[in-house]
This record gives C-alpha cells, sequence and structure tokens, in this order.
C-alpha cells in the first residue's frame, strides 16, 4: 500500500524547516536550481570557484559565462567561500562534475550542521569504485541523508521559469514511512516546490540515480546517429532500447524498473536525446558529423558528463553482469578508438532478441546481418 497523505497532514510550518539552502557549483544547473529555491521563498547562497562570475552574478545579476542571456533575481548572493555558502545551510544542492565529488564533499564536511540533507544534482558514478554517487558521498559525508534531484530539465528553461517537474529521492526510513512529511525528501520539495518548479518524491534512490547516469550515454548515442544522418525511427529506437539497458542495471542494483519510466528515466533521457541544448547529444551530433572529439564545441574544453559516464557505466555493468549494448558502443567509440560507422553497425546486426521480459532469452541471428554490417558502416563512413 502506498503512501497517503496531503498538506493538511503537515505540522504548521513544516515548509519553514528548511529555509536556507546552499546550492554547490555556480554552472548552469547551479544557477537554474537556486533561482528555483529563491523563487519557492528560500534564503539562498550559491557557491562557485571563479571569482569574477561570482561578482558577475553578485553585481550585474547574470551568470554571464554558462546563461548570459538569462537575468538572475538581485537577491541571489553568490560565493567562493565555501563556508559562507555551507554555514546554518538547512539543505545542500551538490551541483558540480560528478569527477570532482569526493573533493566537494570533503571541502563541505567542516561547515554543515548535524543531519543536513545533501541532494545531489549531478549524474553519474564513480569511476574506478563502481559507486554511486549517494554511496560515495555516503563514504565523505557520514551522518547527512543523501539523496538526488533528478528529471527532464534544462537549465535555462528552468531558470526562465518554465513550467518544469523534477524527481527529489532519499531513501525512506522506517519513521519517514510512519511520517512522510518529515522524511527529508518531503522537506525539500516543500522548500523548492512554486507556481513553475512541481517536485515529486521518491524512495527510490538507486531507481533514480541510474537513470541520471545512463541516459546521458544514451544520449551521446543518439547524437552520433542524427549526426550521421540518420532520422527520427533511428532516435526513437535507441531512446526504447536505450531505457531497456537503464531498467536491467537499476533492477540488478536494487532500483525499480518503475522509477525508469518516470521523470528521472524516461523523462530525462527522452529531454537529453531530443535537443542539442544537451552537451551530450551536441557531442554525439558532432561526432557522427565526423568532427575529430578535439575540435568539438568549437575546441572549448566542455565537459561532457556522458563522456565520463560511459566509462564509468560500463565498469559497473561488467562488475554486475548486465549487458548494455548501447553504452558498450558509445564507450568504445569514445574511449577505444572504434569506429562509428562499424561500431554502429555490429550493434543493430546483433541477433534477434525478445523484447518482453517474459518471452525468456531469445537469440536469433540476424537474417541480413553481413549486409547490414556492411551497409550501415559504408553509410556512415
Amino acid at each position: 500500500m502506498g503512501l497517503l497523505f496531503t498538506t493538511d497532514d503537515f505540522p504548521a510550518g513544516a515548509e519553514a524547516k528548511i529555509g536556507r539552502i546552499a546550492v554547490i557549483g555556480s554552472g548552469a544547473w547551479g544557477t537554474a536550481l537556486a533561482v528555483v529555491a529563491l523563487s519557492a521563498g528560500r534564503s539562498v547562497r550559491l557557491w562557485g570557484r571563479d571569482q569574477a562570475l561570482v561578482d558577475d552574478i553578485n553585481t550585474v545579476h547574470v551568470n554571464t559565462r554558462y546563461m548570459p542571456d538569462v537575468p538572475l533575481p538581485e537577491g541571489l548572493i553568490a560565493t567562493t567561500d565555501i563556508e559562507e555558502a555551507c554555514v546554518d545551510a538547512d539543505a545542500v544542492l551538490i551541483v558540480t562534475p560528478s569527477n570532482t565529488l569526493r573533493e566537494i564533499c570533503a571541502q563541505i564536511r567542516p561547515f554543515l550542521g548535524a543531519n543536513v540533507p545533501v541532494a545531489l544534482c549531478c549524474k553519474g558514478i564513480e569511476r574506478g569504485t563502481g559507486l554511486p554517487l549517494s554511496q560515495l558521498c555516503e563514504e565523505e559525508l557520514p551522518g547527512h541523508p543523501i539523496g538526488a534531484l533528478s528529471g527532464p530539465t534544462f537549465a535555462r528553461e528552468t531558470a526562465l521559469g518554465h513550467l518544469t517537474a523534477a524527481t527529489i529521492a532519499f531513501p525512506f526510513s522506517y519513521q519517514d514511512r510512519l511520517h512522510p512529511e518529515q522524511s527529508a525528501a518531503a522537506r525539500l520539495a516543500l522548500a523548492m516546490g512554486s507556481e513553475a518548479f512541481r517536485p515529486y518524491i521518491s524512495d527510490d534512490l538507486i531507481g533514480v540515480e541510474i537513470g541520471g547516469a545512463v541516459k546521458n550515454v544514451i544520449a551521446i548515442a543518439c547524437g552520433m546517429m542524427t549526426g550521421a544522418g540518420f532520422a527520427e525511427n533511428t532516435r526513437a529506437a535507441l531512446i526504447t532500447r536505450g531505457m531497456d539497458e537503464m531498467k536491467r542495471l537499476a533492477e540488478e542494483l536494487g532500483g525499480r524498473r518503475e522509477t525508469i519510466t518516470g521523470l528521472s528515466g524516461a523523462g530525462d533521457l527522452t529531454l537529453t536525446c531530443s535537443s542539442q541544448t544537451s552537451r551530450n547529444m551536441s557531442l554525439g551530433v558532432q561526432l557522427g558529423q565526423g568532427i575529430a572529439r578535439a575540435d568539438c564545441f568549437e575546441g572549448r574544453n566542455v565537459v561532457v558528463e556522458g563522456e565520463i559516464n560511459a566509462i564509468s557505466v560500463v565498469e559497473l555493468a561488467a562488475i554486475v553482469h548486465v549487458q548494455m549494448p548501447i553504452c558498450e558502443a558509445v564507450h568504445a567509440i569514445l574511449h577505444q578508438g572504434a569506429p562509428i560507422g562499424a561500431t554502429f553497425a555490429a550493434l543493430w546486426s546483433l541477433p534477434i532478441q525478445a523484447e518482453p521480459k517474459s518471452l525468456g532469452k531469445i537469440s536469433i541471428n540476424h537474417p541480413a546481418k553481413q549486409s547490414a554490417v556492411n551497409d550501415l558502416a559504408q553509410r556512415m563512413s
């Protein structure tokens, strides 16, 4: 039986339990979430490394590097002092690249109050350990509730106040189930919710995290095929089969398949695979057009999470014996020098399999395997 509660069940002032939020990371998504929290009536401190960027946010009220055309509210305060950002915060949102997360956790640890919830707004799996980012944070920030905020969200649209929905996931204890309004997920949802930003609550943290990590890799695959000249049929197939890879990995790690059909899975996957606003999709398109990786994004050093996630996702899938052929193809192209044409040709000519799990393991040789390989490799060369 599911949880049932309404706002009438919440004790008076429950939403004020999270009054101040620290947002760690002044990129586009961190800035957008700071705007969301401020719009919801919270006090916000936005931390960033770059003093010039922080000064711009505070004085001209624009994130000049990441969202130069989006005016920011004057009440948004940015700082390069991580202690100033974190002290007295009732909740922390971490919005830095996943490969810097251990470092960031170590920096904020001395300044967090007892039991302050920490929500991860970056996506990935730690390379080498195979740890979901929440478990990495549990190691670095013992005693703090660790969760995630994820969903189909482009930063610029969110910052501009376009209607946006996302999932906030934290593990639920027995007490949380008895009093769900007191859970970290519900309290943060109340603190972030506004007329434009609609949060949903989940207790399936691992499912939400796997969806967020894998969708970036699938988006690169969609971009590659789009850049190579293929159209909507191809992208729809990659999205659907990519979602199946997400389901298999999440389920193997204790997540729920239904989570992958929600905002943090299917929603985020569809958005990321459908627009070059996504850096993952954009990178794939450029590579599919034959642009060398060093020349993508006009030679700028742009961090693309899916490029990092491709390594850690494939490593984790191998550890738990889950087949993820699309992710493996992207990994081979990005990190092993495999040619795009031949790699996707081999993917498309894999043995015919059953789609529903109820049919079990079926594997029938593709009737046009060699001609499919030759044709696709030639078309993408």
